[in-house]
């Protein structure tokens, strides 16, 4: 090897290790930009589920805000109608298209629910706080004593039929052509799910907040309402999938 061989290879080595270097440094960039993108996404994901608890609670506030039942259903709207408006993440909207999205859709739905769960908190908090508070709390501990008396398989399927109509509603407002049908389906679907007394875990949520009725018995009855929402949620759509796709296959 002669002397001018020397510097040419240690100059090919500087290079490799200098490359080496730079592509190292851009997967890293890559990765952590990523990974920045990753949790705003959740962030957001998480923050709008608070804002959609948020909207819920207000509706649940005017329901028990007036006497007449009727009235306080259709001025509930306002909780959906703001959700649907602003694009906040309601879970028992969100769930009702799992099936219809990938994976990432479906790990949102906790965080979600999370979300909605410290945004009807938080609001039944503050209101506490207030001199509309007692009186908030009073109608609501007796609206929770009616739920947590129920049986566990009423609740399930109160739950199931709330979330049929939360779909119709959502789906409708969504989807349908007309500028007056979307806000049809949207009062119609919460104004029905209510009068009816069936069950919305995020609208009870608040409720249980608002009457102070917290407890592991409370938090297995939300449960059982997240669950049957889900299946309340999923049934419209997979069945419009099912035939849809042997409507397909039939052709």
């Amino acid at each position: 090897m002669t002397d001018d061989t020397v510097p040419y290879n240690s100059n090919r080595r500087s290079e490799r290790k200098n490359t080496t270097k730079r592509v190292t440094g851009a997967f890293c960039r890559i990765l952590r930009n990523k990974k920045e993108g990753f949790t705003l996404k959740r962030l957001k994901t998480f923050v709008y589920g608070i804002l959609a608890g948020i909207s819920i609670a207000i509706g649940g506030t005017v329901f028990l805000s007036v006497e007449n039942r009727a009235l306080g259903a259709l001025l509930f709207t306002v909780g959906l109608f703001a959700v649907c408006t602003f694009g906040f993440n309601l879970f028992t909207g969100k769930v009702c298209y799992v099936f219809e999205r990938d994976k990432d859709y479906a790990i949102d739905l906790p965080v979600i629910w999370l979300g909605n769960l410290c945004g009807t908190w938080l609001t039944a908090f503050l209101e506490r706080q207030t001199r509309a508070g007692s009186a908030l709390s009073e109608k609501a501990q007796t609206l929770c004593q009616v739920k947590l008396s129920d049986s566990i398989l009423s609740i399930f399927i109160l739950a199931i039929f709330c979330n049929i109509l939360i779909f119709i509603a959502v789906d409708g407002y969504n989807k349908n052509p007309h500028e007056l049908g979307k806000y049809l389906s949207l009062f119609f679907g919460v104004i029905v799910f209510i009068l009816c007394g069936f069950e919305h875990c995020v609208a009870n949520m608040y409720y249980f907040s608002i009457a102070g009725a917290w407890s592991m018995k409370t938090f297995g009855y939300v449960l059982v309402m997240t669950f049957g929402n889900s299946v309340g949620g999923v049934l419209i759509p997979l069945l419009r999938g099912k035939f849809a796709s042997l409507e397909t296959a039939g052709k």
